[in-house]
């Protein structure tokens, strides 16, 4: 007989606890290969095809494109088995699934998974144990079915709901019926009892709109009366037209950025300091280095060398700070973060090493990670890990800034418009080419004098590029 396994949405690392189903790459019905891609989704961070670490028969699929599953939802059933000759159970060659055990032996084959959950970035070997559905009663949304010919099954609720309780939140009144680890942790961060709330998903699943909603009545009810005994009430305010109103719900890229912008907001004491430098030799630099022949340089290249030679001399801004154990993390390496807007947002590629590569080598790493950005293929190991942020907003046509630190880092470096400007130039007023330069730092890392430190070199390597050869 053949096994019917349940696979479920894997863990996809880097703290990313759901995942938008954006297209089904197999119909129910269809044989799959161990490792064949079955699901493209979309994570806080990249879209990512979902390779299944079984081979058979997908005999159901859970959840529409657009439903947004919390890691360890199912995704799909596999029939897993083998036909006497050696076919798949379940392909339509008029084979059943009786015919599953190997002919020579009389044994059923083991079912065997890769172990691989996502292409290039996952587990390295197949998990230990393995949570087997009979095939009598395969499980659907979380309930048992009867046993029927192979067909399409898909979730009518936006989260599907676990078959067992393991995602469930204990308390001590019992069992609380969570799945996603963000529901709990927006009740945890606004004081909210989940044992009060009754959830409105399939079994009472506790959604995030019942804790937004039920915050939202918290706040209407602790909102104080203004009106006062004989006072004339306050003309009401007109009510919006439903028309004229759009929401749009944070999530994706949009409610990665917004987390990881709040967090840094609120943790980290953050300062800023900015100059005004003649960028007019660097960009007479770069003219000589493409003039002379090879592949081009980019400004955001040599920027990027001379953040690396920077940090090579004020390494404490290479840090992070460690809140539980009260310390500050400093990084040998440099793994250089860069902002790229997409159609899909803002998002922070990671040039690995930076601090090891020429200009010529940073060139090429920026074109390939912005070109998968764009794409939207970028992986979350390239979206991670960064120690130090290069934003260049000047190609926005703005002159300043002041970004926020991309946490957990310490600091970021942002870049202005290259742009002609009256300077004075060997005493002399003279039309150069002036950028901004702001830097914006964890003062729990460093104080002024460091920052400014910083700041003051890069701005001198700006104006003079031979500066860097002391370093070279």
């Amino acid at each position: 007989m053949a096994q019917v396994l349940e696979f479920k949405l894997p863990d996809l690392g880097e703290g990313l606890t759901e995942a938008e189903i954006v297209r089904w790459l197999v119909e129910v019905g269809d044989v799959v290969a161990v490792d064949q891609p079955v699901v493209e989704v979309e994570t806080a961070k990249a879209m990512v095809e979902v390779p299944c670490p079984y081979g058979g028969v997908v005999t159901a699929r859970f959840g529409t494109e657009g439903t947004e599953l919390p890691v360890g939802a199912p995704l799909l059933t596999v029939a897993v088995g083998e036909t006497a000759d050696g076919r798949p159970a379940g392909d339509g060659s008029g084979a059943g699934t009786d015919g599953a055990k190997d002919g020579a032996s009389g044994r059923e084959p083991a079912a065997e998974g890769s172990g691989n959950v996502l292409v290039g970035y996952g587990t390295s070997e197949a998990p230990a144990r393995r949570r087997r559905v009979r095939p009598t009663a395969p499980v659907v949304n979380g309930r048992p079915r009867a046993p029927e010919p192979v067909r399409e099954t898909r979730a009518d609720t936006p989260q599907a709901a676990p078959s067992t309780p393991a995602g469930r939140a204990a308390s001590a009144d019992g069992p609380v019926p969570v799945i996603s680890p963000l529901v709990r942790r927006l009740a945890r961060q606004n004081g909210l009892d989940l044992r009060k709330l009754t959830g409105s998903g399939p079994d009472g699943l506790i959604l995030r709109a019942d804790v937004e909603h039920a915050l939202r009545a918290a706040g209407t009810q602790d909102r104080p009366d203004t009106t006062t005994a004989g006072a004339a009430p306050a003309a009401a305010a007109p009510a919006a037209s439903t028309a004229s109103v759009t929401r749009v719900p944070l999530k994706g890229i949009r409610g990665a950025v917004a987390d990881k912008l709040s967090r840094s907001r609120t943790e980290i004491p953050d300062a800023t300091c900015w100059v005004d430098a003649d960028a007019t030799e660097l960009m007479r630099t770069r003219a000589a280095m493409n003039a002379a022949g090879g592949p081009k340089i980019s400004v955001l290249a040599l920027l990027a060398r001379i953040c690396t030679a920077a940090l090579a001399r004020f390494p404490e801004l290479n840090s992070s700070v460690d809140t539980e154990a009260r310390e500050i993390v400093r990084y040998a390496d440099v793994h250089l973060g860069f902002a790229a807007q997409t159609e899909r947002g803002l998002v922070v590629p990671v040039v690995r090493d930076a601090h090891t590569r020429d200009a010529e080598s940073l060139t090429a790493e920026f074109a390939r990670l912005t070109e998968a950005a764009r794409e939207g293929t970028l992986t979350p190991a390239q979206l991670t890990g960064g120690t130090f942020t290069l934003n260049n907003y000047g190609v926005f046509g703005v002159d300043g800034s002041t970004p926020i630190i991309n946490h957990p880092e310490a600091a970021m470096l942002g870049v202005g418009r290259i742009v002609a400007k009256p300077w004075v130039h060997e005493g002399e007023l003279a039309v150069r080419q002036v950028v901004q330069l702001s830097l914006t730092f964890d003062h729990r890392v460093c104080d002024g004098g460091t920052a400014g430190g910083f700041l003051r070199y890069v701005a001198d390597c700006v104006e003079q590029p031979a500066v860097l050869l002391r370093t070279l």
